[in-house]
This record gives structure tokens, sequence and C-alpha cells, in this order.
């Protein structure tokens, strides 16, 4: 026994010789502090999952370093049938393979500049001081790549120009519905993703219940019914697969961008057509608001590197501006 817990039946203690913060770089898996899949909890991040390829169940806890600010190890725990595969997939689902250091050293030179100071929208060459602060405050930051690629395509697809709200209420009524048991010792309430054979067979009336308008429902069943294909592409460079999926109906640039950021830790992809992501890079690296081309030439000049300067933007603490009244759809899933 490990305090309350049971023996695992694998584990390994990765010795990574960075930093990591793995409650911040697992927290991008999360879909809300009720994500019935992944729990952040005061022992660490339990992820519940099925293997790729295999489709054995797997109960994962990944328990944090010491510290988040310098080198440490970091325990994975894992349970059930899927358990000695997960395990050895631990570094990539960590971010491990995702060295951030030809990043950094690009970051050094210019330290001391910001972009605003560069003047035109594009001739960016240097960041912010709050940009270049949040790498100095998370160096443990990560890209994870979880390689489950119907997974996410499914919890990205429930995000498509719905409320947050929705988002995360779509994601729990369909685990909660149609997931299934996880291994022990999940802790109570976390279950694994439903399958595709599952999704497949949800009703057609049923998705109302769950607040998933049509076109998403649509997509969802064309993802499920595409599963094994869908899934080899996380062997292909995350560019490749972004560009594969957009060819699934229903499966756009956005959602694409959104599901390989997860599945393959994508250090440069960026996701356009997103509502308020461009006019956030555009007031951080510039002052002033900008649409999706704008803030790819202001994301230029780090290319290789755009999604990691997104990612430093969400945690430099810069707030953009809302203009006008904020989305507040009907709820009709008792009518």
């Amino acid at each position: 026994m490990l305090g309350s817990l049971p023996a695992p039946d694998a584990a390994v203690v990765l010795e990574p010789g960075a930093p990591v913060d793995v409650r911040l770089t697992l927290g991008v898996l999360q879909r809300g502090q009720a994500d019935p899949t992944v729990q952040s909890r005061p022992d660490g991040v339990w992820l519940c999952y099925r293997v790729p390829g295999s489709g054995d169940p797997v109960t994962v806890l990944v328990r944090p370093a010491p510290s988040a600010l310098t080198p440490g190890p970091v325990p994975v725990l894992a349970w059930g049938p899927g358990a000695s595969a997960a395990v050895a997939d631990a570094h990539r689902l960590l971010g491990l393979d995702d060295d951030w250091s030809a990043f950094d050293a690009l970051l050094a030179p210019h330290s001391a500049g910001t972009s605003r100071e560069a003047g035109a929208e594009g001739s960016a060459a240097t960041l912010p001081h709050a940009v270049i602060q949040a790498r100095r405050a998370n160096p443990g930051l990560r890209l994870p790549a979880t390689g489950r690629m119907v997974d996410q395509l499914l919890t990205v697809v429930l995000e498509q120009k719905v409320t947050h709200d929705q988002a995360r209420s779509g994601w729990r009524w369909l685990v909660r519905g149609f997931g299934e048991a996880a291994p022990v010792p999940a802790p109570p309430g976390m279950l694994l993703p439903p399958t595709a054979h599952a999704v497949r067979r949800i009703p057609s009336w049923a998705w109302h219940a769950g607040w998933v308008q049509p076109a998403q429902s649509r997509a969802m069943l064309r993802v499920a019914e595409r599963a094994s294909a869908l899934e080899r592409l996380a062997d292909l460079p995350a560019g490749v697969a972004a560009e594969t999926l957009t060819a699934v109906p229903g499966i756009g640039v956005w959602t694409a961008a959104e599901t390989v950021q997860r599945t393959h830790g994508a250090a440069d992809t960026v996701a356009v057509g997103d509502y308020h992501l461009a006019h956030h890079v555009g007031e951080v690296l510039t002052g002033r608001r900008t649409d999706d081309a704008g803030m790819l030439r202001l994301l230029e000049p780090w290319g290789g590197h755009r999604q990691r300067v997104v990612r430093l933007i969400g945690l430099s603490g810069v707030r953009f501006s809302r203009f006008g009244p904020r989305l507040a759809p009907a709820d009709h899933r008792r009518r």
C-alpha cells in the first residue's frame, strides 16, 4: 500500500533533469473542475483513459516534483490493464520530449525589450516584459502529448462555437452517461471517456439532453465512425495530422489545432478562428486588437515556437478588453 492506495500495477519515477510543473502542464487536459476524466487533487493529477491502440483502461496518478521551479523526481503510478503502456509513455504525457531550450535561447537576448516598442504590427521581434516574466515564473511548463486523438477530438468538438459552460456541461454529460468505470483506485466520480462505439450508439434525440448542438453531435459521430483511422494520426507530424483532420466533415482548422496541441504537444500550432485569441495576442504584443492574419504576422518571428508564446501570453496575467454583451444561450435541455 502507498498510503491509502493499493500498490500500482506499474510505476516509474521520472528524473527529467529540468523543472516540470505537473499541474500546469497537465492542466490543459482538464475540462473544468468537475471533469470526470482528469482531476488535479492534493496528491497529484489523476487521469483515466484507454491506451491508444490496445484500448486497455488505465488510471494514472502523476505526483508533482518537490518543486515546480527546479528539477526533481516525478512519480507516475498506474493501475489497470493499460498500466505498463501508460507508464512507458509517461514522458510524452508530461511533455518531456518538448525541448524549450531553443526557445529560451531566443528569448534571452530580448529579455529587456518589449514588442510595443517595436512599432507596427508584424514587426515585433521581442516580447513584452510580462510574457518574458511568465516564462521565468513558470520554468516547469511543458506541452503534453497524449497521443489520444479521439478523446481529444471529442472534447474539442464540444467547445465549437459555444460558451464555456455549455462545453463543460456537454463533456460531463457525455462521460457520466456513456463512459465506463475506471480501474481502482480512481477517485470517486472519475470515469473513462466513452469509446467510439458508445458514441455511435447514442440516440439522436439524446444529444439534446446534453446541451450539445446538432452540428456538434454530427461531427462527433463522424469522429467516432473514423476512430481507427484518426487514432493513427498520432504517429504523424503535428502539421500533417492537423491538415488531415480537416478532411473530416465538421472538423475545421480551429478544432484540428486545438486537438494536436494536446495530442502532439505541438509547439508551433496556433488555433485560428478562436473568438478571443487574436484579440488577446494583439493587445499583449502591440497594445491593440488584431485579427487572425495579424496574430500570425505578430507571431511569425517566433516560428517553431508560436504556441509556446501563446501559452505564455495566457500566463502573463495581461487581460484583454471585451466589447459587447456576453453570449447567454438559452438552455432547452428540459424542454
